[in-house]
């Protein structure tokens, strides 16, 4: 790998905070309190949801309570795609008839837009490029496998959705091997901690306490427990995505999937020219154990996968910290992509979890019984898709408390979507690690053997998971 170990920042959060500066430091909780609305995570979704909840009724008291500081998980670490994915959308076809699931596709497309929109309107200046999407295929399996997802989103609406040939995907971007290519305009590119801290200091002006250091231990009907005191509001709203687990009795809610990033030096314009993507498009492909990549503002590549998919007990990290089996893994994947990089230095690399459910499906709920509603399992796909919950737990609130009543959104078929727990441990670290081995092998497989059918180690993974 093109880097040394004094040039690497490795951890310390994200990249992303290495750029633009960690966020002023908030105070804790100082004892007992009482609010409308309790809020646990000062991540996106708690913030989104908070901002909607304010908007909509200013008179609410709103407190939000985040372990470290907002934006310290996921929100802060991601891959800044904006886009228009949202997990579990075919099961809830299944369950709920295909009209129902483009309905839920039809509001995840609007919420991109709704997300740019506020951040105009709010004055937040996160980066924001809307290019669109481009997901490429590298292999005749992975052609086979992007032609027929091409043709499942048209199947829910996305009538804007492009198909592209091996020439008109190098005219976006010259990829190596490159054979052809799927864009939907419903997406953009974003800076994700210039988003988080925005959202965080809008939400602030607006009126609403945010407590940082302030982890919640343990959340009961109108009650947030903290080492410092306890909340007690009408709602509590667990918006913890990856670290759910850590809260009493959510230790198998959902599985902490851990995600892996790196980040380039800037690039030469001769570089940039040689690559192309002038269009800036968040790029994704089709390999079993995919990527994701942006071409930030500042001219490098960022560029993530799965690294060590899952720590035991589910466990989550402190800083971020990535072994460099998972550095020198990434940085195979850009150099495969863009052959022409070999020499270019990797200086930062990152981690962070993800929350996923054991049928994979995001999901957002309030139980009108006891005052408790969550919203999460994105599986990766949050950056947009806790605006659309946000909103959601906003028109629940409102509905239960007669503020409001059904809206579109309280309508869709995630709402109180449950799911069964995740096995217990060594089960889930077992069959964690051995999905994504298996991936990975289908993935070098399908690379060594040309051939337009899926591995069928892929097929058995996607079983064990529960995926279909």
């Amino acid at each position: 790998m093109s880097s040394s170990a004094s040039s690497l920042v490795n951890g310390g959060i994200s990249y992303w905070y290495a750029d633009d500066g960690l966020p002023p430091v908030r105070e804790p909780l100082s004892g007992d309190a009482s609010a409308d609305v309790a809020i646990i995570g000062g991540g996106y979704t708690g913030l989104w949801t908070a901002y909607y909840l304010k908007k909509a009724a200013p008179y609410l008291r709103i407190t939000v309570l985040e372990q470290k500081f907002c934006g310290y998980g996921a929100s802060g670490r991601n891959g800044g795609w904006l886009y228009n994915g949202i997990a579990g959308r075919d099961r809830y076809a299944a369950l709920h008839g295909h009209e129902a699931a483009v309905r839920l596709q039809k509001a995840m497309n609007d919420t991109v837009a709704e997300v740019i929109a506020v951040t105009e309107t709010e004055r937040i200046d996160a980066d924001m490029h809307r290019g669109g999407v481009l997901e490429v295929a590298t292999t005749p399996a992975q052609l086979a496998r992007l032609k027929a997802f091409h043709e499942h989103e048209l199947s829910y609406g996305e009538k804007d959705r492009e198909l592209y040939g091996a020439r008109e995907t190098a005219e976006r971007i010259r990829i190596a091997d490159a054979v052809g290519s799927t864009w939907t305009p419903h997406g953009a590119r974003l800076h994700p901690a210039k988003l988080v801290k925005g959202l965080a200091a809008t939400v602030e002006s607006l009126g609403v306490t945010l407590h940082e250091s302030t982890p919640v231990t343990e959340i009961r009907p109108r009650h947030a427990v903290t080492p410092y005191g306890t909340v007690r509001a009408s709602y509590v709203l667990r918006c913890t995505e990856g670290f759910t687990a850590s809260l009493k009795g959510q230790k198998r809610t959902w599985l902490p999937m851990n995600s892996s990033m790196i980040a380039t030096e800037p690039l030469t314009e001769a570089q940039w020219s040689a690559i192309g993507w002038n269009g800036r498009e968040a790029l994704g492909d089709m390999a079993h154990a995919y990527m994701y990549a942006q071409r930030t503002a500042d001219g490098r590549i960022a560029l993530g996968g799965r690294g060590v998919p899952y720590r035991f007990g589910s466990r989550t990290d402190n800083d971020g910290r990535t072994q460099t089996a998972t550095i020198d893994a990434l940085h195979e994947i850009l150099t495969r992509f863009f052959p022409s990089l070999a020499g270019v230095r990797v200086e930062y690399a990152w981690s962070g979890v993800l929350g996923v459910p054991r049928d994979w499906c995001a999901t957002v709920t309030l139980d009108r019984a006891t005052g408790l509603g969550w919203a999460g399992g994105y599986v990766g796909s949050g950056v947009a898709t806790t605006n659309l919950a946000g909103r959601t737990l906003r028109d629940l609130v409102q509905q239960d408390s007669g503020q409001g009543g059904r809206t579109e959104l309280t309508d869709l078929p995630w709402v109180d979507h449950r799911v069964r727990t995740w096995e217990p441990e060594p089960f889930r670290w077992l069959g964690v690690h051995g999905m994504y081995a298996t991936y990975r092998t289908a993935d070098q497989r399908e690379r060594r053997r040309p051939g337009t059918g899926s591995s069928r180690l892929a097929k058995i993974a996607d079983r064990v998971a529960g995926r279909h």
